[in-house]
């Protein structure tokens, strides 16, 4: 066979190779998974024993039409190299793409061959990622990008399409087609790009790839919706850390729009649906309560960072940066068309005006005020809702508690914002209910990390409250009975959960570790000094309750200033209580002597 031949049983072998490896192949039986590609790469090897370049064309094989036959030859080593990787022979596969390379190095920047020479280098930065060799893939992947670019700048016509080397004259694709599908290839390598980039921790870059990636989809529309918008909805969350709450609340944003493409969950009851309407509206809920989580965290996050910039060193709202702030997001509004003009949008026409109109349901500045910050936290608790629609208990039990204690947590941000101390107070009472509820439903044998957090939790959330009757009781001209009741209970509580914390990191023994974890050191250090505290704040009038509660408090403190002593990692994670354990320890037993001497005057 010349390499002038262009017959119909060329063209017909190669096409019928292409339907066995990308049609046929996914109907192969499970004891013979890969035998339609079997059968595809015994065609190839046959067209690739046909390649030969003619005589009078052997001179002179690069120039013009002579180089038709490895224009042929390259794009067989390329769908050889795909076919072996795609069953598993990586070896082969990586020997035929870097054929491919050597063969085509000559034309890579023809427009027959370009696009050619930019897939086999796409698919060896994907064989060589998926060997952990990110910096092999790394480098084909960048070569990839640097030769798009430089087509594009140098010769920018379409390129051909791959198949088309097989097909005759008239079935060749139009300059559009052309162009489309080579920005399709030049998308793939950005995408594989990303995936490189965030291996190698170089998270900002692969970021920006993958947002890149995201935009060149739906601007040539080749995307899956559901898939699309789990990407879009995962790339926000590397903004939100970030801080960048514009960028991370256009991608939530681009996501529920996208995903809507996807088509309404099904309404039917289960006894009409197939299996697969069933598994296909299961799928949906699922995706569609992933991104509602994105949303929680985009909602709890910027709250909580709203939080860090207003609060002064004991943790309450300083009101000279509550101004400093307000002055600031004035200025800010004002130039947030500017901004915005600046940042990678999502969509055409089409969507824009769509995604637009979910951003606009919550704002992307900071909080300053209970107002701003009650606006973020009701679209916050609206997407707790629904992912509490698929992540129910009873089948997500892990999923289900994350989910309620971003609930909790979204409570507790809001409740920085309340002025009112009754109202906070009721704020957090709400979070310690939730937080009951899934905790008396759980084994600890079986969810034991799960329930220390939730005791860990409560006990935080009882600490605050009492803290806030305290405040509350101290703006009273007198004390009466029922705030002592109030306080006590609320700090008896604290302590109950604290302590059972504290009692869940102990051996079957029941002895406390002499060494505690890097995971639980901080945690339970703070329950021990807090445990302390909260005995040194319980209201009686008994002398001997007040002697037994010091004594309690001074084994808490004792007990946190000797382990730090002993430890001094411990020391360092608990820089900001130590200095008042060390303290307490030393003060009081003196305390708790004259607390003796006045109980034996008393009794004599």
């Amino acid at each position: 066979m010349s390499g002038r031949e262009d017959g119909p049983e060329l063209r017909r072998k190669y096409s019928r190779a292409v339907s066995l490896s990308e049609v046929e192949s996914k109907r192969d039986p499970e004891n013979e998974p890969y035998r339609s590609k079997y059968a595809a790469r015994e065609l190839l090897k046959e067209l690739k024993a046909g390649q030969r370049a003619p005589a009078d064309e052997e001179r002179d094989a690069d120039a013009g039409a002579g180089g038709l036959w490895l224009h042929r030859l390259g794009v067989l080593e390329l769908q050889l190299g795909l076919n072996h990787a795609e069953t598993e022979e990586l070896s082969a596969g990586e020997e035929h793409l870097a054929k491919c390379l050597r063969v085509l190095e000559a034309f890579k920047l023809c427009p027959e061959t370009v696009s050619v020479f930019i897939q086999a280098e796409n698919q060896l930065g994907i064989l060589w990622a998926g060997l952990e060799e990110m910096e092999k893939a790394k480098t084909y992947l960048e070569d990839a990008e640097a030769l798009y670019n430089q087509y594009t700048k140098e010769i920018g016509t379409p390129p051909w399409d791959t198949h088309e080397h097989f097909l005759a004259e008239e079935e060749r694709l139009s300059e559009q087609e052309r162009q489309k599908r080579f920005e399709k290839v030049y998308t793939h390598t950005l995408y594989y790009l990303a995936q490189v980039y965030k291996h190698l921790d170089m998270i900002e870059k692969a970021a920006r790839y993958c947002h890149t990636t995201l935009q060149r989809q739906l601007q040539f529309t080749h995307y899956n919706p559901v898939e699309w918008a789990i990407n879009a909805a995962t790339l926000s969350q590397y903004y939100i850390t970030e801080k960048r709450y514009m960028e991370g609340r256009l991608c939530l944003a681009a996501s529920n729009v996208i995903f809507n493409q996807a088509g309404a969950v099904s309404s039917e009851s289960a006894a009409e649906e197939s299996e697969e309407e069933r598994d296909r509206r299961d799928q949906l809920q699922q995706k569609k309560a992933e991104i509602a989580r994105c949303w929680i965290k985009y909602c709890l996050n910027l709250l909580q960072d709203s939080r860090k910039l207003l609060e002064n060193d004991i943790g309450e709202l300083d009101w000279d940066r509550q101004e400093e702030l307000k002055c600031q997001l004035k200025k800010e509004e004002e130039e947030k068309e500017q901004g915005r003009k600046s940042a990678v949008l999502f969509g055409s026409s089409d969507t824009f005006d769509l995604i637009q109109s979910v951003e606009e349901k919550v704002s992307c500045t900071y909080a300053a005020d209970f107002t701003r910050a009650r606006a973020v936290f009701l679209v916050g608790q609206s997407y707790v809702q629904e992912a509490k629609e698929f992540f129910q208990l009873d089948d997500h039990v892990t999923d289900h508690i994350e989910v309620v204690q971003d609930h909790s947590s979204l409570f507790k941000a809001l409740a920085f914002f309340e002025e009112n101390l009754e109202r906070r107070c009721k704020m957090h009472k709400r979070r310690v209910d939730m937080l009951n509820t899934v905790y008396t439903e759980l084994n600890p044998q079986y969810y034991l990390l799960v329930c220390r957090q939730l005791q860990f939790e409560m006990g935080d959330t009882f600490y605050e409250m009492m803290e806030l009757k305290v405040s509350i009781a101290n703006q009273l001209d007198e004390l009466d009975s029922h705030n002592v009741k109030k306080i006590n209970l609320l700090a008896q509580s604290a302590i109950a959960h604290y302590t059972l914390f504290l009692d869940s990191l102990r051996d079957p023994e029941g002895k406390f570790p002499a060494t505690l974890e890097g995971d639980v050191l901080r945690p339970a250090l703070v329950a021990k000094f807090r445990v302390g505290w909260l005995h040194g704040k319980v209201i009686t009038s008994d002398p001997q309750q007040q002697l037994d509660n010091l004594q309690l408090s001074l084994d808490c403190y004792s007990f946190v200033a000797d382990y730090c002593a002993g430890h001094p990692e411990a020391a360092a994670a608990m820089e900001p209580e130590l200095e008042l354990c060390v303290e307490m320890a030393a003060l009081l037993p003196s305390r708790m002597q004259a607390l003796r001497s006045k109980m034996a005057a008393f009794n004599e």
